[in-house]
């Protein structure tokens, strides 16, 4: 099985989740399409390691609710144990940073503005995601058993490298102010 694969077991085993609500959570690992999170459930379904429910729905097709199973969580629980693979950063924009002297000095300041608007928005995202957590888990988000620790830990460090990412393109821009 592949890390995605995993991944979506995790999801589930914290919360029962539809595709869509899978998709939307994978947003702390990593950007996955709706077209390998779907053919994946299914096979992960096939494996009897996710099973799902149908919710009616007015006016749309039924929604497929998942859940871990027993065999699923036995799974998780062994790849847990399982030394991670290298991680994989693909960043088109650290390129382009890379290769900024080939650019104006005025479109290398957009460049790092953009960034800077795109984390800022996500940062405050993350921080109202966070924020809701605290109101309705408070102490539970600190205790490593509790379904909420591991997400919380992570929206934590996302922020935390947001806000750096943040920092490090003013620090560019204020190496641009030489030009």
């Amino acid at each position: 099985m592949n890390s995605l694969a995993y991944a979506l077991l995790a999801m589930v085993a914290r919360k029962d989740c539809s595709g869509y609500e899978l998709v939307q959570l994978l947003e702390l690992f990593w950007q996955a399409k709706h077209s390998q999170v779907y053919p994946l459930l299914a096979k992960l379904e096939q494996k009897q390691y996710v099973a799902h429910r149908l919710v009616k729905q007015n006016g749309r097709p039924d929604k497929k609710i998942y859940r871990l199973t027993e065999q699923g969580r036995e799974i998780l629980s062994a790849w847990i144990h399982e030394e991670p693979a290298v991680p994989v950063v693909r960043d088109e924009f650290l390129t382009k940073i890379y290769a900024i002297w080939l650019t104006s000095t005025k479109r290398a300041r957009e460049l790092l503005h953009e960034r800077i608007q795109y984390f800022t928005d996500m940062l405050t995202d993350r921080l109202l995601k966070i924020r809701e957590m605290e109101e309705r888990w408070s102490d539970d988000l600190y205790d490593p058993h509790s379904p909420q620790f591991g997400r919380y830990m992570i929206l934590q460090r996302k922020t935390r490298l947001e806000q750096e990412e943040i920092n490090w393109c003013h620090w560019v821009l204020e190496r641009l102010k030489k030009d």
